[in-house]
């Protein structure tokens, strides 16, 4: 039980080989055994990212775990044979966590979104999880300037789980910057997770889910998405490239 994950490389991006029970498991066994890290979400777009941005490949290569957040990791992970994956989505996560706090009595804050929305999922976690130990919260619109107050009073709530939603880059580098500062465990970027836990924004259907183009239903909701989803092809072909590069290897000939 809580064994450090196998971590696999994708196009040179970390990740780890991890289900949902593996990835509970081994969260537990640091807050348990006293150990820090972060948690972080890993999809396409962010390996794309990582590949040009040498501070945000050093946030991921340091995380405590890495999950597979995006069906193209999951799928690239078994095209180019390097595990068996199984998608874990940050939004499933973090409620797992909520379930595995309430029952071993771990302190949870919350940091990020909007006033109403913060307030509101504070509500329904404590409500859907019975026995959880919600000991603060906080809004994603603290300036700068208060920042130290922020760490102070996180600390004073005796936290062992932080879910910070601020929205990826934004919390991977806050996480980066007051991590070191803070007592908690593990600190978790959720991104939007609070909205949807709220009703605010609406998750994908289960039939979507259940045929991985959750992706494909943001996008339909959200077409300024649009931008952003040019990372997919992008790595699409990335990872057809390395693929064809490794069998050329496999046959003695030089990748092309």
């Amino acid at each position: 039980m809580g064994l450090k994950p196998k971590r696999i490389r994708i196009l040179g991006v970390p990740l780890d080989a991890v289900d949902m029970a593996q990835a509970l498991d081994y969260v537990d066994h640091l807050i348990a055994t006293g150990q820090q890290g972060a948690v972080i979400a890993v999809n396409p777009e962010k390996v794309m990212k990582a590949r040009e941005d040498p501070w945000l490949l050093e946030q991921l290569r340091s995380a405590a775990l890495l999950v597979p957040d995006g069906i193209g990791v999951v799928w690239a992970a078994r095209l180019l044979g390097l595990a068996r994956l199984e998608r874990v989505a940050g939004s499933d996560l973090m409620p797992n966590l909520c379930a595995l706090a309430a029952r071993r009595g771990y302190g949870v804050f919350l940091y990020g979104a909007r006033p109403e929305v913060n307030a509101g999922a504070r509500q329904v976690l404590e409500a859907r999880y019975p026995g959880l130990r919600v000991v603060g919260n906080r809004d994603g619109y603290v300036p700068e300037q208060e920042m130290s107050a922020l760490v102070e009073e996180i600390n004073r709530s005796r936290a062992d789980l932080l879910f910070v939603a601020l929205g990826s880059p934004r919390q991977e580098a806050w996480m980066a910057t007051q991590l070191p500062k803070l007592d908690v465990k593990i600190c978790q970027g959720v991104g939007g997770t609070l909205d949807v836990l709220t009703g605010h924004v609406p998750r994908a259907p289960k039939a979507w889910q259940a045929v991985n183009l959750e992706w494909a239903y943001r996008l339909l909701r959200e077409p300024r998405r649009l931008l952003r989803q040019t990372a997919l092809p992008k790595f699409a072909w990335a990872v057809l490239a390395a693929k064809t590069g490794s069998n050329a290897r496999q046959n003695g000939s030089p990748p092309a």
